[in-house]
C-alpha cells in the first residue's frame, strides 16, 4: 500500500475542514426578507463572516428613531426531543430583549412611524446542532474511519447553531435598508442526541446581536 505523504494530509484536512458553512447556504433562507438575491458575503464587527446588504441610499445620520417589531420565529418554532418549547422561549426571550437594548443604544425607540425612522423586524430561523468540520487527526486513514462511525451512531460532536435574519425599512416608504442573515455558533454538543439548551446559544445570540448593529454605514 502506498504511504500517504505528511503533505497530501495536510492538504485534506484544509479541503474537508472547508466543508463546514459558517454563514447560511441559499437552502436555509426562510422567506423572512425580500430578495436574498441583494445579500453579499461581509465580516461583522467581530470579524465574523456575515451575508448583509445597505441600501446604496441608506445614510445612516438620515435616522434618528426605530420602530422595533419584536423577535419571531419564522417558520413558527416546534419543540423537538433535542430542543424543549421551554427552551425556544428561552431563546426567543432573550434574543428580543437583547436586540431591543441594542438597538437602543444606537437610536430613539419609539412606537409609531414617521419621518427619519426605521421599521425593524427581526426573525430566528432555526436553533439547530450540526456536525463539526472533521478534524486533523482525523484525515489519518484509520481515525476517518473511526470518525465516520462515530457520526453514523450519532456520537460525533456537533456544534449548536442559531440562525437569525434582520431587514430594516423606512418606516415612511417601505423601502428595504438593510438585511442581515446570520449564522452563529454556540458551545459545542458532545453527539447528536444531546438536547440544545438556552445556555448553548447564548453566545451565539451575544455575538449575532453585538454584530447586527455595530457595523460600519456611510
Amino acid at each position: 500500500m502506498r504511504k500517504i505523504s505528511l503533505l497530501t494530509l495536510l492538504a485534506s484536512a484544509m479541503l474537508l475542514a472547508g466543508c463546514t458553512s459558517h454563514v447560511t447556504s441559499k437552502q436555509q433562507y426562510s422567506g423572512f426578507i425580500t430578495d436574498y438575491s441583494q445579500l453579499k458575503p461581509a465580516t461583522s464587527a467581530s470579524d465574523r463572516p456575515t451575508l448583509r446588504w445597505i441600501s446604496p441610499d441608506y445614510r445612516d445620520g438620515d435616522y434618528t428613531s426605530v420602530v422595533y417589531t419584536p423577535v419571531v420565529y419564522y417558520p413558527a418554532a416546534k419543540p423537538t426531543p433535542r430542543v424543549s418549547q421551554q427552551t425556544l422561549d428561552h431563546i426567543r426571550s432573550y434574543a428580543d430583549s437583547r436586540l431591543k437594548a441594542a438597538i437602543g443604544e444606537r437610536k430613539q425607540l419609539v412606537t409609531k412611524p414617521g419621518p427619519h425612522t426605521l421599521i425593524v423586524r427581526s426573525a430566528i430561523t432555526g436553533v439547530t446542532a450540526e456536525n463539526e468540520g472533521v478534524q486533523f487527526y482525523e484525515v489519518v486513514p484509520v481515525a476517518a474511519v473511526i470518525a465516520s462511525t462515530m457520526a453514523a451512531t450519532g456520537h460525533r460532536t456537533q456544534n449548536s447553531a442559531l440562525f437569525l435574519e434582520i431587514e430594516a425599512r423606512d418606516a415612511q416608504t417601505g423601502k428595504p435598508l438593510i438585511k442581515v442573515v446570520r449564522k452563529a455558533f454556540g458551545k459545542p454538543l458532545n453527539n447528536s442526541s444531546a438536547p440544545i439548551t438556552y445556555g448553548d446559544v447564548k453566545s451565539a445570540i451575544d455575538d449575532t446581536v453585538s454584530d447586527a448593529v455595530h457595523f460600519s454605514a456611510p
